[in-house]
């Protein structure tokens, strides 16, 4: 029972390693990814701010202007209607961006899990299950877990799986790996970390070997 645990934990650890190895290559930018966030989301979000906006300053010149004057607002700021509409501008607009955030980063997930070949639906489903309660919690999990993005293979073009060590379509080799074990290790390895081999050892070999020649 303690070598299949042990195996487990091995598998998962190497999982991880090989994620983070294939991650490095992805250059993720904050605009870009927000890109792939629905344009008509954003486009709701904003429109939906605009209207709490207005009703909210609405509401606020309709109290100031009633009999019992304007009672949202300590009493320095009653005879500044300017300041106080401004105050509650500024106040819509932290909730605003607060809400937008979270619904922005549902949005992402749904996105982002689908294009990397993961189960969209669920990820979603579990962000949103872990939010009343724990917060960023669940899309902190979907970011340590997810797959790797499929890449163009640098031979064909095609688009493979980031985990396909050979193209499907060419056969070229997508990561660098051990010529003694023929496990994945990393660009900058110098041993590998699967059976120990000199990563650097036959690369100076064949040097020689053509140097003399």
């Amino acid at each position: 029972m303690a070598d299949y645990q042990q195996k487990i934990t091995d598998s998962l650890n190497e999982r991880k390693r090989l994620n983070q190895l294939r991650r490095r290559k992805e250059k993720l930018r904050f605009w870009s990814e927000f890109g792939i966030v629905p344009r008509w989301l954003k486009v709701l979000v904003a429109l939906l701010y605009l209207i709490a906006v207005g009703v909210a300053l609405t509401i606020n010149a309709s109290f100031r202007n009633g009999p019992n004057g304007n009672e949202m607002f300590p009493p320095d700021l009653k005879d500044m209607p300017g300041l106080a509409q401004l105050a509650l501008f500024g106040v819509v607009t932290l909730m605003s961006l607060f809400i937008a955030s979270f619904i922005f980063m549902i949005a992402y997930v749904n996105r982002d899990a689908s294009r990397r070949g993961m189960n969209s639906a669920l990820w979603t489903i579990l962000v949103l299950i872990f939010l009343p309660t724990w917060g960023l919690i669940g899309f902190v999990i979907y970011l340590l877990m997810r797959e790797p993005l499929p890449y163009p293979c640098p031979e064909c073009g095609t688009v493979v799986n980031a985990r396909f060590n050979f193209c499907p379509n060419c056969k070229c080799n997508l990561h660098p790996s051990c010529p003694q074990c023929k496990l994945e290790v990393g660009e900058l390895d110098k041993f590998c970390p699967h059976c120990g081999n000199d990563l650097k050892a036959p690369a100076s070999e064949e040097a020689i070997q053509r140097s003399s020649t």
